[in-house]
């Protein structure tokens, strides 16, 4: 950790509903009243901001972002874009209302991709196209960027001319509160998706893998930033961030068994249909994800210290937890700090009472061994 970049820590808002288990039917029913109490308790626990998700099973995530952010004074709500299923000018202007509207606290996650059947489902025609949603993706951002970053927003308007989006006379009123524009969030295992983080993105999102995986990922995007540099003159950099889960207790006996609690109530047969299901994805996250999953399965899916992926085959996306104490969880923390994490998307089950136990055991011991962790270094 250098020292000059600043560690953040999000939460995340259920909104196809909540429980203490999974693979069960959620026990809490989504409500905008549980989405603000989670998000309150969120707030007040000391996260900074919250991951909205995306999906067909989710609430609209723009609604959702604007009522939390309502009912909050500096949560930041992390929304969704999604290239192919909305215009790239509606949704600059939309984000640049909600930045408006909440104070410039709005925080956009570029998601390029889901399982094919989603976005066929969605009526996005590149469904079955993964390089090519990338390419899309990338022409979608200069759209974005370009109708954000206006000199005269009253004035000068923005053209565009590209392969997937062509615009004429484009603008974004309101413009965004955050300058050059809000943050930009962005997820892609593979090597389409790096390159296109590498050029548009503020923060590169991976799930929690291994530390080891985690740091080969990082200097994979630092080298497409050095091609960027070296055949394009463009000079850039990123921030990096992982989603996590988070089962944290006294002792590492209950962290252990609250973890193997939240899967309780699996039926054999389900599992067995969500492991088919992740297996017809074409995100590499997804594939990498249960890479981890199967080859620990003997080791009681155990990935490496206070690291478990058992949830993996069940929900899917970034299922790894981190699990254990507050002190060896927090240590795990800053080892990946130390391995230029500085973004952490955290969550867990039910999430409302695990964002504040988590705000009470974990984040302010996180925080102390980072302040003096930073000390020693200046």
């Amino acid at each position: 950790m250098s020292g000059q970049t600043k560690v953040e820590f999000g939460w995340f808002i259920p909104t196809n509903g909540d429980g203490r288990y999974i693979g069960v039917k959620p026990e809490r029913e989504p409500s905008q009243a549980y989405f603000v109490e989670v998000a309150q308790a969120a707030e007040e626990a000391g996260y900074e901001f919250a991951l909205i998700p995306a999906g067909g099973e989710c609430w609209d995530g723009w609604i959702v972002g604007s009522w939390v952010a309502a009912a909050t004074t500096k949560l930041k709500p992390l929304v969704a874009m999604r290239p192919g299923l909305i215009t790239p000018v509606l949704a600059a202007r939309m984000a640049a209302t909600l930045d408006r509207m909440s104070g410039g606290r709005a925080l956009v996650n570029i998601v390029t991709g889901h399982y094919p059947a989603d976005l066929k489902a969605s009526g996005d025609p590149l469904h079955g196209s993964h390089d090519e949603r990338y390419g899309r993706t990338k022409e979608f951002l200069e759209v974005v960027k370009g109708v954000w970053q206006q000199p005269d927003q009253h004035g000068a308007n923005f053209h565009y001319a590209g392969s997937h989006y062509e615009v004429e006379g484009g603008a974004s009123r309101p413009a965004p509160v955050q300058k050059p524009h809000p943050p930009l969030y962005f997820g892609g295992s593979s090597e389409a998706g790096k390159r296109t983080a590498a050029e548009t993105a503020d923060v590169y999102l991976m799930w929690t893998e291994p530390i080891g995986w985690i740091k080969e990922q990082i200097a994979e995007m630092e080298g497409y930033l050095a091609e960027l540099r070296d055949a394009r003159n463009m000079s850039r950099s990123l921030r990096y961030g992982i989603r996590a889960q988070l089962v944290v207790r006294d002792t590492e006996e209950e962290a252990w068994a609250a973890a193997h609690e939240i899967l309780r109530h699996v039926e054999p047969d389900l599992l067995d249909a969500r492991e088919k299901l992740h297996s017809k994805t074409d995100a590499t996250n997804q594939k990498r994800q249960m890479e981890l999953f199967s080859a620990s399965k003997d080791n009681d899916y155990r990935i490496g210290p206070n690291l478990w992926s058992g949830l993996s085959a069940v929900r899917g996306g970034g299922a790894v937890a981190f699990v254990g104490t507050p002190e060896q969880v927090s240590d795990r923390i800053v080892e990946f700090v130390d391995a230029g994490v500085t973004s952490f998307i955290l969550s867990g089950y039910p999430h409302l009472e695990e964002a504040k136990r988590s705000g009470k055991l974990l984040l302010p011991l996180v925080k102390q061994k980072l302040a003096e962790k930073e000390n020693t270094q200046t």
